[in-house]
């Protein structure tokens, strides 16, 4: 069997969202016999993204670049070599050599798509990279104090509890390869990542959401292990699935996956220290919800915690292997 019809033959699936989180899981489902496509969001502002965006005007690269190195099949070196940040330098400092690459790429190519897409060969990436949009999008933040807060970074600074979060302009058009790639998914997953500055930020840019609800594939979201400060502070699982729904008003998802592992204490003291908690699992009331729940030790820690790829990408090729057999 030809290479393009092994391919056409493995379940499609759309991964939407943006940090570390995000990628720490491509690393795991691009070893699995799965078509990938990452959605990735343009909201970011800060640091290098941020001035790259600012002044070459495109989209901010970060993301895109975590991205593209999770699911690239390269020597570690390559991979240690695009993570790069300069330390020094005028000009240079606080830049990642990806970053940089991949402004470059916009520059050769004369699109920042047709760049990521070329740079994706060079990385022989399993899977396509797209950002929700190729314009540039602002965040910005209603807290519930009335006061509103502008930029991606400065969000999870402001110190409020977050009433809502919104884009501007409103009506930025969404990649439409992006959203043919929802059309044609088999399964669309969603997080992990910042709730609010991460995965909304592309649930809201228009047709985007739309498109998910219209499309009949199994929809997954994939909760985070542990509260953000500034951001998700005291969430439980169900209060972020309460989030997506009063930002796209449904019930977007089928399954929930979340972490029932037990955290160790000195993990806990840690994350304790920056105001950051284990997500707590109401069970009950993600089901009253009507969410299906699959619950398992899903994290690792190292220097961080990190969802244990290899187990939560196996999760995940189960619901989407079921979901297959079914829909035949």
């Amino acid at each position: 069997m030809s290479a393009e019809k092994v391919e056409d033959s493995q379940p499609r699936i759309v991964v939407i969202g943006g940090g570390t989180g995000l990628s720490v899981m491509l690393r795991g489902l691009k070893e699995k016999p799965l078509d990938i496509t990452a959605i990735v969001t343009v909201a970011d502002d800060g640091g290098s993204s941020g001035v790259l965006r600012n002044e070459l005007q495109i989209p901010p690269p970060g993301d895109i670049r975590n991205v593209l190195i999770a699911l690239a099949d390269v020597e570690p070196l390559l991979s240690q070599m695009l993570q790069h940040r300069f330390s020094s330098g005028a000009g240079l400092a606080g830049h990642s050599l990806g970053n940089l690459i991949l402004a470059a790429m916009k520059d050769i190519t004369g699109d920042f798509v047709t760049g990521v897409k070329a740079l994706s060969r060079v990385l022989a990436v399993r899977g396509r990279v797209l950002p929700a949009s190729d314009h540039q999008i602002v965040l910005k933040a209603e807290m519930n104090d009335g006061t509103f807060v502008e930029g991606e970074s400065n969000i999870p600074k402001a110190g409020g509890k977050i009433k809502r979060v919104f884009i501007e302009p409103p009506d930025v058009s969404p990649l439409e390869e992006a959203v043919e790639a929802i059309r044609e998914a088999d399964a669309i997953l969603i997080g992990p990542g910042s709730l609010y500055t991460s995965i909304l930020p592309n649930l809201l840019v228009p047709k985007l959401a739309e498109t998910i609800m219209q499309s009949d594939a199994v929809k997954i979201f994939v909760c985070n292990v542990m509260t953000q400060p500034g951001e998700t502070d005291d969430f439980t699982v169900s209060d972020h699935l309460q989030a997506v729904y009063d930002h796209v008003g449904y019930h977007m998802f089928d399954y929930v996956i979340v972490n029932n592992g037990e955290i160790p204490p000195q993990v806990q003291s840690k994350y304790a220290e920056q105001g950051a908690k284990a997500v707590h699992l109401d069970m009950d009331e993600v089901k009253r919800l009507g969410y299906k729940v699959v619950a398992d030790r899903l994290v690792l820690f190292r220097t961080y915690l990190r969802h244990d790829a290899e187990r939560l990408s196996h999760h995940i090729f189960q619901l989407v292997d079921s979901w297959m057999v079914r829909k035949r």
